[in-house]
């Protein structure tokens, strides 16, 4: 019975259903017990408590991820009474994969339930995380309020272990309070705080490191694969692709920026070198004139002039992703937009010659061309009517 509510939980049904399908309606404290024991995942408030996230292809696998038949081997074999020796033999994986999978998902009750371990699996694969201060709200409040008062986050950290030596849930590192302010916009802190320090710098400072170049510039940088979901599929709009398009030997450039789900493009007016500072300064200008729903992210590859991305994403409030090396297709609506601008910003042509106002009236021209993928409607048209709704 308690196996059946474990697995119908784990499937997609709530608590409150499961409990009347195995017979323990009447006495609610018993299915209550059974997942805390078996060390359930949270559930979410609604739909009488059910997994948030479910998983849907039970039968498939990620990498070298166990499956869901060789987990029911593992809750078998145990059940069984046999040892993790025996039981790495039948599902052919080495012993120290089957001892930390039952060490990691091994409930309070010492049960090892194959589809909770399962489903807690699937989880734990989910990007992005939320981070440490993101769950804890309450910890966030009181580091805000500290350095409010002129505290360091080295100071806090080291007051929060005096504070806390064997609870790690309620204290994090100067280095996660770094982050929060630095590198992960929305990271649980108020991005103000930033200014607090008695740096006041909005941009870490590297000090000391073996890495070098632009290996260490984009060490902290968010990566694509840690993107929301949202932006993959297009339906929420705000999310940006930018690039350079180089002019002759690479001396003249234009930066370029377009919306995923509108396909409307900003071009960017850099006519002396595409310095950092410089790219930072015009992006973060003709950003700003958008409303905060219409820049919720930006993606660029990893090139030199974003090398201030953190200034753009505290300025602009938006994280900055990067592709990973050598995958234009990561940014494939930019590329596609850069391919189309070709027709007035040509290979080979000195790019530094064209005004801003010239390089608006291009950005017009292609921002009222009908485009196939909005039924023919022009981006200009998309990006109206989400002002409109707005």
């Amino acid at each position: 019975m308690r196996d059946e509510f474990v697995d119908l939980v784990c499937w997609g049904t709530s608590a409150q259903v499961a409990a009347v399908m195995v017979g323990t309606a009447q006495c609610r404290a018993t299915p209550v017990r059974w997942w805390r024991d078996a060390g359930g995942v949270k559930l979410s408030n609604g739909r009488a408590h059910a997994v948030s996230d479910p998983v849907v292809d039970w039968d498939g696998t990620v990498g070298r991820s166990l499956t869901m038949a060789e987990r029911a081997e593992i809750q078998a074999g145990l059940r069984a009474g046999w040892s993790q020796h025996t039981i790495a033999a039948r599902i052919s994986r080495s012993q120290s994969v089957v001892s930390r999978e039952i060490k990691r998902h091994r409930g309070p009750g010492g049960e090892y339930h194959a589809t909770l371990a399962h489903t807690r699996a699937h989880q734990s694969r989910r990007r992005p995380k939320d981070t440490k201060l993101e769950r804890n709200p309450a910890l966030a409040a009181r580091i805000e309020t500290w350095m409010d008062d002129g505290w360091s986050p080295k100071l806090i950290a080291d007051m929060l272990a005096r504070e806390r030596p064997d609870d790690h849930t309620g204290r994090v590192s100067h280095e996660t309070i770094y982050r929060a302010l630095y590198v992960q916009a929305g990271g649980g802190l108020r991005q103000d705080l930033a200014r607090q320090l008695s740096t006041k710098r909005t941009a870490r400072k590297a000090r000391g490191s073996g890495v070098r170049g632009l290996k260490a510039t984009y060490r902290d940088a968010l990566r694509i694969s840690e993107r929301p979901a949202e932006v993959a599929d297009r339906a929420v709009p705000g999310h940006w692709e930018g690039d350079l398009i180089k002019g002759a030997k690479g001396a003249s450039q234009v930066g370029t920026l377009v919306e995923r789900s509108t396909r409307f493009v900003i071009l960017l007016h850099l006519p002396e070198r595409a310095t950092a500072d410089v790219v930072a300064r015009q992006m973060i200008a003709q950003m700003s004139l958008l409303p905060a729903h219409l820049r919720r992210s930006i993606t660029w590859d990893r090139g030199s002039e974003l090398a201030a991305y953190d200034h753009i994403q505290l300025n602009l409030q938006a994280p900055v992703y990067f592709a990973d090396p050598h995958s234009p297709w990561q940014r494939g609506s930019n590329e596609s937009t850069n391919r189309l601008l070709r027709h007035w910003l040509a290979k080979g042509s000195d790019l530094s010659g064209y005004s801003a106002d010239e390089l608006a009236t291009i950005a017009d021209k292609l921002n009222s061309r009908p485009r196939p993928t909005l039924d023919y409607r022009t981006p200009a048209q998309a990006l109206n009517d989400l002002l409109n709704a707005a």
